[in-house]
């Protein structure tokens, strides 16, 4: 299992290593990595190498490095994308082949506040429907919905008719969500959120808070969605001005 020696630095070397036996299985998700006295002996180099390789490793998030108790293998996303593309959390799960699913928590109309009205401005409106859901794939909770629109957009008795509250805005109310501004913030542990989704207390979410647009430039939805920060991941294609 020794290393081969190549041209480049050797702890780049020791990061493919373990990215390939990640791969092909040898070692699994959630698993922890044999101990670097155990592992550096196993690949032929030495324990600073090999520390360096697990640094470079748990700053890619291939695996998350435990004080004092070990390394672990992380989990891989499910879903990746460009943060530019906007899709329904729905549309995110079913592009990978998986079954989208919902558990209500909390659906309500209630008096609109200050926020609301500045939210949605210049919608004219009093009241406004919020609704919390867990979303799921393959019925595995994944992530922590909140939304909020304004009430007379959509009855709140109409929003079962779709998993993908896109798709009843559009056919409920008539108009098309077209773009969003969001906000992404990595959060720690959510006393309320990260049992609900299955989350241990280490494992991160990731929070994206989004004002959804028509083509006309009317906002017509908030939501605040906490991924599992294991099963999501977000990237961004930024161009040089």
């Amino acid at each position: 299992m020794s290393i081969r020696p190549d041209n480049r630095h050797l702890y780049l070397q020791v990061i493919d290593r373990i990215k390939k036996d990640i791969e092909e299985g040898v070692y699994k998700e959630g698993e922890k990595l044999p101990s670097e006295f155990h592992l550096s002996k196993m690949l032929g180099i030495s324990r600073a190498t090999l520390r360096e390789a697990l640094r470079v490793l748990d700053e890619e998030n291939v695996v998350t490095r435990r004080h004092g108790v070990g390394t672990f293998v992380n989990s891989r996303p499910m879903f990746s994308s460009g943060i530019e593309e906007l899709y329904s959390v729905t549309n995110m799960i079913e592009r990978i082949g998986m079954l989208a699913g919902s558990r209500y928590l909390s659906a309500e109309v209630v008096t609109a506040n200050d926020e609301d009205k500045k939210r949605f401005h210049p919608l004219e409106f009093d009241e406004v429907s919020v609704v919390e859901r867990v979303r799921t794939a393959d019925a595995t909770p994944v992530v922590y919905c909140i939304d909020r629109f304004p009430a007379h957009l959509v009855s709140i008795h109409d929003i079962h008719k779709s998993d993908s509250f896109f798709k009843v805005i559009e056919e409920e109310a008539h108009k098309r969500i077209s773009y969003a501004v969001t906000y992404i913030e990595p959060i720690g542990f959510h006393e309320t959120i990260s049992p609900i989704l299955n989350c241990g207390v280490d494992q991160p979410l990731l929070l994206l808070k989004q004002l959804h647009f028509t083509e006309e430039d009317e906002p017509i939805l908030y939501s605040s969605n906490y991924f599992r920060a294991d099963k999501f991941s977000f990237h961004v294609l930024r161009k040089r001005v």
